[in-house]
C-alpha cells in the first residue's frame, strides 16, 4: 500500500498546513475552512494524475480537437462535519463526481475510552468506481474503516483513495492492516508520530471540527 505525505516534499500545502496548526492564525473559521478546501483542491489534482483517461473528440469555434477526459466513474466520501469543507475542495476540482456522506460519532463510555458509531450514509452505487474517501484527521482510523465497511453495502469499489490532512503514525499503520493492500492508497499532508490519551493527534492541529464550526455542547 503506498502512503504518499505531502509533507516529505516542498510544497504551497506546507504553507496552508502552518496556518491550520498555528493557533494565533486557526481561530479564524473563515481562513481554517478555506485553508482545508485548499489542501482539498491540491490533493485532489495529485491523485486525478493516477486515474485512466479516455480520448474524445469536441468541436470548438474554429475547428475540431481531440481531448482527454476522465474514463472511470469517481465518487468522494466524506464524514461529517470536519470533512465538508475538504470534501468541497476535491468536488471544486473533480466536480464531475458522485458524492457520498457518512456520519461517524465517537460515543465515550469513560472520559478516555470511547466507541464509534455509524449513524447515517447516503451513497451511489460504488460498484467498479474509484473511492476517494476525505477526512481532515485520522487520528486512530477506526472511523474511516467503520465508514469504509458501511458504504461496502453500496457495492465494491475497484480502487480506494484515503486522503486527510493529518494523520497518526498510529491511523497510518492502522489503514495499512485494515484496506485491501492491492488498491488503496492514502494520501496526506503530513504524518505525525502520536496520539494522546484523548485520541487526539500530537502535535496536531485540536479540533478540526470545532475549528471550522464552531465548538459542539
Amino acid at each position: 500500500m503506498d502512503v504518499i505525505n505531502f509533507d516529505e516534499h516542498r510544497s504551497i500545502i506546507s504553507q496552508y498546513m502552518m496556518e491550520l496548526r498555528n493557533v494565533d492564525i486557526q481561530h479564524d473559521m473563515l481562513r481554517f475552512r478555506r485553508n482545508l478546501e485548499r489542501i482539498g483542491e491540491l490533493m485532489a489534482y495529485e491523485i486525478s494524475r493516477t486515474f485512466d483517461y479516455k480520448k474524445i473528440e469536441i468541436t470548438t469555434p474554429l475547428a475540431s480537437a481531440e481531448c482527454e477526459v476522465v474514463a472511470d466513474g469517481i465518487v468522494l466520501g466524506t464524514i461529517f462535519r470536519a470533512g465538508i469543507p475538504f470534501h468541497l475542495g476535491f468536488l471544486n476540482t473533480l466536480d464531475k463526481s458522485e458524492n457520498a456522506f457518512v456520519s461517524a460519532y465517537r460515543k465515550y463510555k469513560e472520559k478516555e475510552n470511547f466507541d464509534v458509531f455509524i449513524e447515517y450514509i447516503a451513497s451511489p452505487r460504488l460498484d467498479g468506481k474509484i473511492l476517494i474517501l476525505v477526512d481532515p484527521m485520522l487520528a486512530t482510523g477506526a472511523s474511516m474503516e467503520l465508514s469504509y465497511r458501511a458504504l461496502l453495502t453500496k457495492g465494491t469499489p475497484a480502487k480506494i483513495h484515503i486522503a486527510s490532512v493529518i494523520a497518526s503514525q498510529t491511523a497510518i499503520d492502522y489503514i495499512k492492516a485494515t484496506f485491501p493492500d492491492n488498491k488503496t492508497t492514502i494520501w496526506v499532508g503530513a504524518i505525525d508520530p502520536e496520539i494522546n490519551s484523548h485520541s487526539y493527534i500530537v502535535p496536531g492541529l485540536g479540533d478540526a471540527g470545532d475549528l471550522a464550526y464552531g465548538i459542539k455542547d
